[in-house]
């Protein structure tokens, strides 16, 4: 099937991206003359909305600030046989578009992630995002078993089944994230395709804090982590307790062998203590497990009720 025959939607989340989203909007054209192109506007105080309208693209209004709230909003609205999500900032090359698109039909596959490619000889990437990006990516591929290259890129292509199946809970900058562990979750079709990256253009601001947005990252990810792998998470917890249990209570069974009297009775209450804990902490592992599973089962039979 070509890419003329498929109904196309390019969303574009946008924030006061006044400087720079008709270009965006504009090297879309060219890429995808057949697409419909959304942008989305999240409270812009300066004329994206406007600049986005004259430059041909459709505008589309999201009250709930953060992305997130873009991203679940858009993809609740929009009907098509292909997504495609590109940020506002004229950072990405909107000319890739087509190969991540083809990408994904020849596959056919469900999910693509543009990895992105630094082209400016001084780096795009601001030192505390490339540090961080690596840090999660390798995090991300350990925790989840799905090998991640850049799992906080904006650039991505869907089937219509994974947007449709997909519940968007975060909102904000942690989306891509939670993109990301989809696809690991549902263990969805899916590849990674190169795609050029520079810097924004001057005179124009990044909305994305790095401490701040990634301890929310961070955040998320332990939640998912505990949510999608509780038996692990709980398992550890209760192989640390019982283990702080063993070196706080081996001293106090040694001397009541010895004398025949607890004389640490306080530590003794203490290490009996977390003994119970560690069997509670995997008895609720292996019950969130068991709900887990048939959860996963159900986001499964959904996600394949869905036409290909």
């Amino acid at each position: 099937m070509s890419l003329e025959e498929l109904r196309i939607a390019a969303i574009i989340p946008c924030h006061n991206e006044e400087l720079t989203v008709a270009t965006v909007v504009g090297d879309l054209r060219k890429a995808l003359p057949a697409a419909e192109i959304y942008v989305y506007d999240n409270n812009s105080t300066d004329r994206t909305s406007e600049v986005a309208a004259e430059a041909g693209a459709i505008v589309r209004y999201e009250k709930r600030k953060g992305k997130g709230n873009v991203v679940r909003r858009a993809f609740a609205d929009i009907e098509a046989d292909v997504y495609l999500m590109i940020d506002g900032d004229d950072t990405y090359d909107a000319s890739a578009a087509p190969r991540l698109i083809e990408t994904l039909v020849s596959g056919p596959l469900d999910h693509v992630v543009g990895v992105r490619v630094d082209t400016n000889e001084d780096g795009s990437y601001r030192p505390g995002h490339a540090m961080g990006n690596k840090v999660f990516n390798s995090l991300t591929s350990k925790l989840f078993g799905e090998p991640v290259t850049d799992m906080l890129s904006g650039y991505r292509a869907f089937s219509r089944r994974y947007i449709k199946s997909f519940p968007a809970n975060s909102q904000e900058f942690e989306i891509e994230t939670e993109l990301t562990i989809h696809a690991a979750n549902l263990r969805v079709p899916q590849a990674e395709v190169p795609i050029g990256f520079k810097d924004r253009p001057e005179g124009s601001e990044s909305k994305l804090r790095t401490f701040r947005d990634g301890f929310k990252i961070l955040g998320l990810l332990a939640h998912l982590m505990l949510h999608e792998r509780p038996l692990l998470v709980c398992g550890l917890f209760g192989l640390l307790s019982a283990l702080v249990s063993l070196v706080l209570g081996v001293p106090v069974i040694a001397d009541y062998l010895d004398t025949g009297q607890v004389e640490r009775f306080p530590t003794a209450f203490l290490s009996s203590s977390l003994m119970v804990l560690a069997f509670l902490a995997v008895g609720i592992g292996m019950v969130m497990n068991a709900v887990m599973r048939a959860t996963r089962e159900t986001r499964r039979l959904f996600y394949l009720q869905l036409s290909a």
